[in-house]
């Protein structure tokens, strides 16, 4: 018998935000868009409880918790994201945070730059 992997997921979700090195990032704010990935080892099928997988709402929660705070860095925003998760749900084995803000303010049109943290335990 094999290892079964289950992943869960958040995709696209939709932030308006004031996180951005440059004053004028923190002051107009810019929309951000997030993934989010989890990865455990499950045993059985878990018997319906949802203690035995990732709570997506509780992801969804940690994620618009920390959309919240401004901070001048994007990759700060997925490293605080990522350790909530990490230290939240201990049995989770991989983590990948993604994001990307839409249409940065730069010399050219950008559709989004972004960014994507990957943890294993």
């Amino acid at each position: 018998m094999g290892i079964i992997k289950q992943k869960v997921s958040l995709k696209g979700v939709r932030f308006f935000s004031y996180h951005g090195f440059y004053p004028e990032e923190q002051i107009l704010g810019t929309e951000f868009i997030l993934d989010i990935d989890t990865e455990l080892v499950v045993y059985g099928s878990g018997g319906d409880d949802i203690s035995n997988t990732v709570n997506y709402e509780r992801l969804l929660q940690i994620a618009s918790e920390e959309m919240k705070i401004p901070r001048k860095l994007i990759e700060t925003v997925a490293h605080s994201i990522l350790e909530r998760i990490r230290h939240e749900f201990l049995a989770v084995q991989e983590i990948r945070i993604s994001i990307s803000k839409m249409h940065p303010i730069m010399s050219a049109e950008i559709e989004n730059s972004g960014i994507e943290l990957l943890f294993s335990r």
